[in-house]
């Protein structure tokens, strides 16, 4: 199982997708440690409905991983799939395009 996140502009009743992400559900525990699981897994829980909304989440979320990264990697999935060293990069790329699309409405299939 895995999640779907995306970014995407209505325009005249279509949806027009910017950005497009997938996830393996394996890293939502390290999600969570990051502060970071409710922004990517369950945004309308935190009331945000765009990329602008949980930027500053991402960021500091993104500062901790960087700053830690032998506790993160603990919560590596013991199967393999799900590790500290795909899950930074993902992150820090769905910040870029938050960040380049903030009006964005956010998306996410779980």
């Amino acid at each position: 199982m895995s999640l779907d996140f995306y970014l995407h502009y209505r325009c005249d009743k279509n949806s027009i997708q910017v950005f497009s992400t997938n996830i393996t559900h394996n890293l939502n525990t390290m999600a969570e440690k990051a502060g970071i699981y409710k922004a990517l897994w369950r945004p309308e829980e935190i009331g945000a409905k765009k990329a602008k909304d949980i930027i500053s989440l991402l960021e500091d979320g993104v500062k901790q991983m960087k700053s830690k990264p032998k506790y993160f990697s603990k919560y590596n999935a013991k199967n393999g799939w799900g590790t500290y060293a795909v899950f930074l990069p993902w992150v820090e790329d769905v910040l870029q395009n938050c960040k380049q699309y903030p009006n964005a409405r956010i998306g996410v299939s779980r």
